[in-house]
């Protein structure tokens, strides 16, 4: 069990630590549950710089890494939803999209075929992700009664149910559109993935 796997298993421990508090409706140990968000994506950085630095590449880390980065993001997604800050729908669809090209990429590398990840892909990981940490800040700081009552009408602007949910929505689409243009561009090797004549 090298140390890169084993951040990655913290990150999937982590994941339902930070989903107990971030739901809790204390403020207090949702301001912890922001802490150990962070926790958890700092060991994703720094396992991948492990792991492509000291060459400790393993099985088990090249199917568990991804997955554990798709668990912990799809969970705060759906914590959103918990609140009724994000429809359930487009959560669904992103969080379908991601685990499916995950694990054909997962199964992909078992059977020693290499598939390149667009632009487009890493437009929407980016994109997806400064979407949820803008979610995750301003929710957290609304916590703080001082913030709230002095800064009131900024989170009315900022966290503003319709910019809320178009922004989710072309963060949904987006998402939608390069799975689809995954599977069509790979279409050929996915076949002969299925079919086993590689």
């Amino acid at each position: 069990m090298l140390l890169p796997n084993q951040l990655t298993t913290l990150r999937i421990i982590l994941t339902p630590v930070f989903l107990f508090l971030f739901i809790s409706g204390d403020p207090y140990l949702i301001r912890i549950s922001f802490l150990v968000f962070i926790a958890a994506a700092i060991t994703d950085w720094y396992d991948g710089w492990l792991a492509r630095k000291f060459n400790y590449i393993t099985n088990w880390g090249k199917f568990m890494d991804p997955l554990a980065d798709k668990i912990l993001t799809s969970t705060a997604f759906f914590a959103f939803v918990f609140l009724g800050i994000l429809p359930l729908w487009m959560v669904i669809i992103i969080a379908v999209r991601d685990f499916l090209i995950t694990f054909l990429r997962i199964y992909a590398d078992y059977k020693k075929i290499n598939f390149s990840t667009s632009r487009l892909a890493k437009v929407k990981t980016f994109i997806q992700l400064v979407f949820l940490y803008y979610l995750l800040f301003f929710y957290v700081l609304r916590t703080f009664e001082t913030m709230e009552q002095n800064y009131s009408n900024l989170f009315d602007i900022l966290f503003n149910e319709h910019l809320i949910y178009w922004t989710m929505f072309i963060v949904t689409l987006i998402t939608l559109f390069s799975g689809i243009k995954y599977i069509a561009a790979n279409r050929k090797l996915i076949g002969k993935m299925f079919l086993n004549e590689t």
